[in-house]
């Protein structure tokens, strides 16, 4: 039997060396043997430093420059605030950010199609668009089903893909944190630093996703995201 502590040593060695050189691994699955327990010295590391370093210092940052807190979720009833941000934005910000990073075609296709389905959202708003609109997510969710059909049985990536992998991570895990400035109102540099949690989930959850497995980074995505809302409620 594996004791705990040699468990988390080895969990953080080989976190800290996929950060070194981030590969494409094969998810074991959240159910596999073994699994629950390195998720959970993950989804623990994650929270762990959210709480003991980042938040503290995005306070003392805010308390510098005077920089208001997140305004995002100001309009939305609180009994919808849990499960918007537990489980839709969880459950969306995976599939977008991280979904596809299998590599393979049916994945790529599929991020294709939900980029062309924000695209058609962006049209909804324009006056005298919505037949576009409504085209361009027809051509999304029958494409995408379509795609998926055909493609899923090759589930080797792509070669250019496992490549470029290690630039891809680090791409998405910044483009993740940066576009929860959306959060703040409005874009300053003062302001980026207010996005470091965001690039701290950023870079556990793709390292959980690898190893474990969407469900996983989904799981750990939730956990943190409901202990956050949970204490800022508790806490007024």
């Amino acid at each position: 039997m594996i004791l705990p502590a040699r468990t988390l040593r080895t969990t953080l060695g080989q976190f800290g060396a996929f950060l070194r050189r981030p590969q494409l691994l094969a998810p074991q699955g959240l159910l596999a043997q073994g699994s629950g327990r390195t998720w959970l010295w993950l989804t623990a590391l994650l929270i762990a430093v959210l709480f003991a370093l980042v938040l503290p210092f995005i306070r003392l940052w805010q308390g510098m420059f005077d920089l208001a807190d997140p305004v995002a979720f100001e309009a939305v009833p609180q009994r919808w605030l849990m499960p918007i941000v537990v489980l839709f934005a969880p459950l969306s910000e995976e599939l977008l950010f991280r979904g596809w990073q299998s590599g393979t075609r049916a994945a790529l296709w599929l991020l294709g199609c939900a980029v062309l389905v924000i695209v058609a959202m962006t049209q909804v708003i324009v006056p005298g668009r919505e037949m576009i609109a409504l085209g361009l997510l027809a051509a999304a969710v029958l494409g995408g089903v379509a795609g998926w059909f055909v493609l899923r049985r090759n589930r080797a990536p792509l070669g250019w893909f496992a490549r470029g992998f290690p630039v891809i991570f680090y791409l998405m895990a910044a483009l993740f944190a940066v576009v929860h400035l959306a959060n703040y109102g409005r874009f300053s540099l003062l302001a980026l630093p207010l996005v470091l949690p965001q690039l701290w989930a950023g870079l556990v959850l793709g390292y959980v996703r690898q190893r474990i497995g969407l469900a996983g980074a989904i799981a750990s995505h939730a956990a943190s995201n409901g202990l956050v809302v949970a204490l800022a409620l508790v806490s007024g």
